[in-house]
C-alpha cells in the first residue's frame, strides 16, 4: 500500500510506505544485502515520499541532498524478501529537514535510519525553505519548528 495523500498515523505525521526491491547485486559475500545497499533504498523512499506528497510545482523548483544518516540495523535482509521502507518526516527546521525510515519485513524491523536532509533551489542549488502550506502536507503545524 502506498500512501499518496495526508493520513494521520498515532503520532499524528504523515506516512510513506515505499515498496522495496531486492536486486542480486545488493546480496554482499555473506549471503544478504548489503549494508550501503539501505542508504540507496532510503534515498530513493525519501525523494519519492516528497514527489508524492509535495506540489508538482515545488517538486520542480526544490532538490534534496541528504546531510546525515543513522542507521540501526537490526535483522539481515535476503533476496526473497518482501520488503518497504516507511518514512514519517520529524521535523522541518529552515531548509533542513529530519526524516526517520523504517524498513521492514512484514512486522519485524530490519532496519532503522534517521537521517537529516537539506532543501535545495533546483536553479541556484542553494539552501532553500519551503512554504509553510508545502511543510504542513507533512507535518501538522504544531510539528514545525
Amino acid at each position: 500500500m502506498i500512501v499518496s495523500s495526508l493520513q494521520a498515523s498515532d503520532m499524528d505525521r504523515a506516512m510513506y510506505r515505499h515498496p522495496i526491491g531486492i536486486e542480486p547485486a545488493d546480496i554482499d559475500h555473506m549471503g544478504h544485502v548489503n549494508n550501503s545497499v539501505y542508504l540507496k533504498w532510503v534515498q530513493e523512499a525519501v525523494v519519492r515520499y516528497w514527489e508524492r506528497v509535495a506540489p508538482s510545482e515545488a517538486v520542480a523548483q526544490h532538490l534534496w541532498v541528504a546531510l546525515k544518516h543513522e542507521i540501526s540495523y537490526r535483522r539481515p535482509t535476503f533476496l526473497e524478501d518482501v520488503v518497504v521502507a516507511d518514512v514519517i518526516a520529524e521535523q522541518v527546521q529552515g531548509a533542513k529537514a529530519l526524516f526517520t525510515t523504517v524498513i521492514k519485513r512484514g512486522e519485524d524491523v530490519l532496519a532503522e535510519v534517521k537521517s537529516t536532509w537539506c532543501c535545495l533551489d533546483a536553479n541556484s542549488l542553494r539552501p532553500a525553505r519551503l512554504a509553510k502550506d508545502i511543510v504542513h502536507r507533512f507535518l501538522p503545524p504544531k510539528a514545525e519548528v
